[in-house]
């Protein structure tokens, strides 16, 4: 004979408990939706790393420009290093061009035409071969006298020209490509100085 069961004794058995029989997952939702903390927002992480990204490329451009200017500087250093070369090449040519001067103006006070009309042939192509190179003459006589290109060797007092003005080439200056390679010797004219006149 099977022995009933009242509804009390059903709910305080083992087992027989309806809310502990309910799904955890049920619970977990429950929880969740009452004060679980929400994901974290991804904008300031993404703010972070624009940042980062910005800063990374400000470097680059700044080395870029570095390098740029490192390049251009010793570019300028081995065309000046060239520049030099040339430049000792020609200036030690002049005394070259300075005897053929002097042999030209002997030689035609000698009146040896056909000798003269060779030299001054060879005299020209090396004067042209040098001009094609940089080299350029100085203005000389006329011209005002100025230290940066002139050495004054000799001043003469007179009234014939303007005070400071170039008389006389004794030799002459030379630029190579803008630059001043040698000065030119000159003779400037000076005022007179006046004297005053003895008082009796």
């Amino acid at each position: 004979m099977k022995k009933k069961i009242a509804p009390q004794e059903l709910e305080d058995a083992p087992g027989g408990n309806a809310t502990e029989n309910q799904d955890p997952g049920s619970s977990e939702a429950a929880q969740s939706a009452d004060g679980a903390t929400p994901p974290e927002d991804p904008e300031p992480a993404v703010q972070k790393l624009e940042a980062e990204k910005q800063e990374l490329y400000d470097q680059l451009l700044r080395q870029r420009a570095e390098f740029e200017n490192v390049r251009k500087r010793l570019d300028r250093e081995a065309l000046e290093k060239r520049r030099f070369a040339e430049a000792s090449l020609v200036e030690s040519l002049l005394p070259v061009l300075d005897s053929f001067e002097r042999a030209l103006a002997s030689m035609a006070e000698s009146g040896q035409e056909d000798f003269v009309q060779g030299a001054e042939m060879i005299y020209k192509q090396l004067l042209d071969t040098l001009t094609q190179s940089g080299l350029k003459f100085l203005p000389a006589v006329g011209q005002t006298f100025d230290p940066m290109y002139h050495h004054a060797v000799e001043r003469v007092e007179t009234t014939d020209h303007d005070d400071q003005q170039i008389v006389e080439e004794l030799q002459r200056g030379y630029l190579f490509k803008g630059r001043l390679l040698r000065p030119a010797l000159v003779k400037v004219a000076v005022r007179p100085v006046e004297t005053s006149p003895e008082t009796e």
